[in-house]
């Protein structure tokens, strides 16, 4: 979910993007989709958004399935269209269920060994609210695994408001995940394309150039 290991809140009075690039969401004149790299990887990123976070210029979880060529993007939340993520658990990975509830493992180094298979990381993406609702909302995956980083967040600026020092967009969770799943040199190039959407997110704000 963006801002995507704990619960944070929304800024009061931002304004909206006016006529914003489709893939990354920022003013046209400031869009970094020359930027995005491709990365073709064993893992698998799996981004359960809902139908109303699409429309949220600051989301970022939708730029990670730009970047990971083997990604798939899975949209929830619409009238009379239910959802059922069934026969996407194969048996050609290990699926976990990326979000820090009570009893996630940490997803690091020790964890992935655990299994021959690459993973499939299957990321909720929304509001706090939108996104905890995945995990008992949708039966067929509530055997899989849970894991979360347990790392803090030590940047100093943000696309939305934080509330705990552990708080992450979801291209910033995803590039820690991938990190232990894939490498560093993939988790710096997910975390490259972040900070520029950020950098570039509050320079049309007028706010801070980073």
């Amino acid at each position: 979910m963006d801002e995507f290991t704990e619960k944070t809140r929304k800024p009061k009075g931002k304004r909206k993007t006016q006529d914003p690039c489709e893939v990354c969401f920022l003013h046209k004149n400031l869009c970094i989709c020359e930027f995005i790299p491709t990365l073709n990887l064993r893992s698998k990123l799996s981004l359960v958004v809902h139908v109303k976070e699409l429309k949220r210029t600051t989301n970022t979880g939708t730029l990670a399935t730009k970047a990971l060529l083997n990604s798939e993007i899975f949209i929830r939340g619409k009238m009379n269209e239910p959802l059922d993520l069934t026969s996407q658990l194969t048996e050609n990975y290990h699926h976990v269920l990326f979000y820090p509830s009570d009893g996630a493992i940490a997803l690091d180094e020790a964890f992935v060994k655990q299994s021959s298979l690459p993973i499939n990381l299957i990321v909720p993406d929304g509001n706090w609210r939108q996104a905890s609702k995945v995990h008992y909302r949708h039966q067929e995956l509530k055997n899989l695994p849970r894991v979360m980083i347990k790392t803090a967040n030590s940047e100093s600026h943000h696309l939305r408001a934080e509330t705990t020092e552990f708080g992450m967009a979801t291209l910033q969770a995803i590039a820690h995940a991938f990190g232990f799943m894939e490498g560093e040199a993939v988790k710096d190039e997910l975390l490259k394309l972040y900070k520029l959407k950020l950098s570039r997110t509050l320079k049309g704000r007028g706010v801070v150039q980073i």
